[in-house]
């Protein structure tokens, strides 16, 4: 597999970025030397770095803790709480339905109700 550390440096600095977070923050949440942080960072020295070590990186950005390796390897990043399983997307997709179906529940609802009025005045109207 092709290794990609610059789009790795891209992620970190971008997510520094969002966090509102310098250098040294990554490296004292991470438990990360401030050494390798930097070289990763600024993508100074291409080498192999462990997967504790990027595991560490990504649980201190807030990320799923394969997030960077996923990156890394041109994969794409799972979120927090997913294990990869192909049941994670189920559930996601099967939530967002719900979701959907309360609403439109909820708006059914509404048009009910509204009907309902509609058909009371018009049938007061009618017995005028």
């Amino acid at each position: 597999m092709t290794e990609n550390w610059s789009a790795v440096s891209k992620a970190i600095n971008q997510r520094l970025t969002e966090l509102g977070w310098k250098q040294r923050e990554l490296v004292e949440r991470s438990h990360v030397s401030q050494a390798i942080v930097r070289e990763i960072q600024n993508h100074t020295v291409e080498r192999r770095r462990s997967a504790r070590t990027l595991e560490a990186l990504s649980i201190a950005l807030g990320w799923h803790p394969r997030h960077l390796e996923a990156v890394l390897y041109g994969r794409k990043p799972l979120q927090p709480g997913q294990t990869g399983d192909p049941t994670d997307e189920i559930t996601a997709r099967l939530s967002a339905i719900e979701d959907r179906l309360h609403e439109i529940t909820e708006r059914l609802d509404t048009v009910s109700s509204s009907l309902a009025t509609l058909l009371k005045a018009a049938g007061r109207r009618d017995t005028r």
